[in-house]
């Protein structure tokens, strides 16, 4: 339970960690509860960094992201082109896809020293090298806005 979850948390952090991970691995939450939750954390673990895992199961995963920066998480993780998923959960999707999540945080005004470019290349290649592997994100078929008005506009 979030209670449950919450009283872990002070307690690592009382510990000494150097973080507080929450994770979303079925990709079930919705941005409010993910506000709620890391507010809740943030009051129980004081100046401990926190980070979030999300998946995009129901298509939350970048709304949650949003929702958990308003909270003070500065630290997401996610996988290239969304791959991976959690082998206890028939049907829950990958990750949030590396390049979606970075393209989201830079375009809110974060640097996350990205190179966007290479980052496409790397997508690129991993379509390449796992044909029968459904990849996910968006910025792989949509490209950045500058790739976007230089093939549209």
């Amino acid at each position: 339970s979030g209670v449950r979850v919450l009283e872990l948390a002070k307690e690592m952090a009382k510990k000494g960690a150097s973080e507080i991970n929450l994770a979303d691995t079925v990709g079930y939450a919705n941005p409010k509860q993910v506000k709620s939750l890391f507010g809740k954390l943030k009051d129980q673990i004081g100046n401990t960094p926190m980070a979030a895992h999300f998946h995009d199961t129901r298509g939350m995963g970048l709304a949650n992201v949003v929702a958990a920066l308003q909270k003070g998480v500065r630290r997401f993780d996610a996988t290239m082109a969304g791959l991976g998923g959690c082998p206890f959960a028939p049907g829950a999707s990958g990750n949030i896809a590396t390049e979606d999540c970075a393209y989201l945080l830079e375009s809110l005004g974060f640097d996350t020293s990205v190179d966007f470019d290479k980052l496409l290349e790397l997508r690129s290649y991993l379509s390449d090298l796992l044909p029968n592997e459904k990849l996910e994100g968006r910025l792989g078929v949509a490209g950045t806005a500058i790739n976007f008005k230089n093939k549209f506009l």
